[in-house]
C-alpha cells in the first residue's frame, strides 16, 4: 500500500516547527537569564589604548554633559537621554568604508527593539562642519536609519571629539593633535552601550554581525533589568 505523499510530509513539517519553537525558546532564555550580567565599565577596566592618562586612575566614570543637535534640528543635552539604554557610535556621512557598514547594521538593532520603550541610538558625527542638520536628515532616509528613537547629532568638533574620547572611549588616538583641530580625525568600528545610569556596560565592533548580535542581546538584557 502506498502512503499519502501529503500525510508522509506530516510528521516531518511538525518536527521542523518543533525545532524552530525550542531555538527560540532558548534563544529567549538567553537573554533574559536573570543569572547574566553585564559589567560595569570604568576606565582602569578598559584597554589602555583608548583611555586618555588623565583618565587612568578615576576609579568611577559615567558620560558626561553635552550640547548637541540632532536631525531633526534639536538642542539635545545629557538630560536628554538619561534613564534610557543608549547604544553610540561615530561616523560622517561622506565615508566610503566603515560608516555605513556600521549604520547598516544598527538597522537591525533599530529593528530588534522597535515598539519598544528605554533605548536610543546616537550617532555623531565626526565631521559636524560638513554634516549640517540637513545633511544628517539626507543621510538617515538614504540609509533607511529613520526612526524616532534614532538620533543623528552635530554639534562643535571638539566637543564631539572631546565624548568620542573622554565620555565614551570610543577611541584614542592623538596622532594628528588630538585637540579636536582641523587635522584631528576619529575613525572608530568602536559601538558603546551605555546603561540608563549613564555608565558604561559594552564595546563592539559596528562593523561585524556577530558582535552585533551580540550588543542586541545585551541590550535586551539592559532593558529587562531596567523594568
Amino acid at each position: 500500500m502506498k502512503l499519502n505523499p501529503d500525510n508522509s510530509k506530516a510528521p516531518r513539517q511538525l518536527l521542523a516547527l518543533l525545532i524552530t519553537f525550542a531555538l527560540a525558546v532558548c534563544i529567549g532564555a538567553l537573554i533574559l537569564d536573570p543569572s547574566k550580567s553585564l559589567p560595569v565599565l570604568h576606565p582602569a577596566d578598559l584597554n589602555p589604548a583608548l583611555v586618555d592618562a588623565r583618565d587612568w586612575n578615576r576609579a568611577q566614570h559615567s558620560i558626561t554633559p553635552f550640547d548637541l543637535i540632532n536631525h531633526h534640528g534639536e538642542h539635545i543635552q545629557l538630560d536628554d537621554v538619561l534613564g534610557q539604554v543608549l547604544i553610540v557610535d561615530f561616523f560622517f556621512t561622506r565615508c566610503a568604508t566603515i560608516c555605513p557598514i556600521m549604520t547598516s547594521n544598527l538597522t537591525k538593532v533599530r529593528d530588534a527593539f522597535h515598539g519598544e520603550e528605554g533605548w536610543r541610538i546616537l550617532s555623531h558625527s565626526v565631521t559636524p562642519k560638513a554634516d549640517s542638520v540637513p545633511v544628517l536628515a539626507t543621510y538617515a532616509k538614504r540609509m533607511n536609519a529613520e526612526h524616532p528613537n534614532w538620533w543623528f547629532l552635530t554639534g562643535e568638533k571638539r566637543e564631539v571629539y572631546r565624548l568620542a574620547r573622554r565620555s565614551y572611549f570610543a577611541c584614542y588616538d592623538e596622532s594628528n593633535g588630538g585637540d579636536g583641530g582641523l587635522q584631528d580625525f576619529v575613525h572608530t568600528e568602536n559601538v558603546v552601550l551605555v546603561d540608563p545610569q549613564g555608565r558604561l556596560r559594552g564595546f563592539y565592533d559596528g562593523t561585524s554581525e556577530s558582535s552585533i548580535n551580540q550588543l542586541i542581546e545585551d541590550c535586551a538584557w539592559l532593558l529587562q533589568e531596567k523594568n
